[in-house]
């Protein structure tokens, strides 16, 4: 029987008793974070500049003090986006040092998605799991890397190749769905708490969905889900401060 772990905003997180998985149902935003394009000091990245932060209080790029009242670190000639900032993922290769972008998980070819903190506490799930993630809608489906941190009371962001993968609108400035058309079944226990390659995001996802029960238990889970699902609008998915 399913139960109410506990709910972010308006969207409520189910799970089962003796169950590491949980699953969600929620609208979709974009998060840019983690790749090389995301923010310049133009302001002509992929995102708003704002949803990084605000001089002496950035959250989203590295700065050279390592504090959110810190200066922006730009990327160099040896990183992928030379003159963009540094943007960051709580998801981080170690091989690489704090201010080199191939540090973070690139939200532009890593399938990744985004939780608060209160849902760590409620279900154990750690950076570097999996989840299955699926649009009711088009069909579409794709195993995906929890990869960074989001703001509290607000669920259901991706990355943008998470999002062309689902079939929904990808940019981080207009895209996104409010519609409760996006599963995030998730997989605590399933990761190494280490960044993987896109190729090995689904074929660890697929592995821990098999053992959870595949398909068949997927769609016994969302009939027991009370209807009607409602989840929060693109706009209120948005960070609108620091990450927890």
């Amino acid at each position: 029987m399913l139960k109410e772990k506990l709910k972010v905003g308006r969207t409520s997180i189910w799970g089962q008793d003796g169950e590491a998985a949980f699953l969600f149902v929620s609208g979709m935003a974009i998060d840019a974070d983690g790749s090389p394009h995301a923010y310049n000091p133009s302001d002509t990245g992929l995102d708003n500049l704002a949803n990084a932060g605000r001089p002496g209080n950035w959250w989203g790029l590295v700065t050279d003090n390592d504090k959110p009242t810190g200066r922006p670190v730009v990327q160099s000639s040896s990183d992928p986006a030379p003159g963009y900032y540094v943007s960051s993922t709580s998801l981080a290769d170690p091989a690489f040092t704090r201010v080199q972008q191939r540090r973070y998980v690139n939200s532009e070819v890593i399938p990744f998605f985004v939780l608060p903190s209160a849902v760590l506490t409620a279900t154990g799930i750690r950076l570097g799991d999996f989840a299955l993630v699926k649009n009711s809608r088009t069909g579409k489906q794709s195993f995906a890397i929890f990869a960074d941190g989001g703001p509290a009371g607000k669920i259901g962001e991706g990355s943008i190749a998470l999002a062309i993968a689902l079939g929904v609108p990808s940019s981080p400035k207009h895209g996104g769905t409010s519609l409760a058309e996006i599963t995030f079944l998730a997989f605590p226990g399933s990761g190494t708490r280490s960044p993987v390659s896109a190729a090995d995001v689904q074929a660890k996802g697929a592995a821990a969905f098999a053992r959870f029960g595949g398909t068949t238990r997927l769609k016994e889970w969302l009939s027991a889900i009370p209807k009607p699902i409602r989840s929060a609008g693109v706009t209120d998915l948005r960070p609108l401060g620091p990450t927890d």
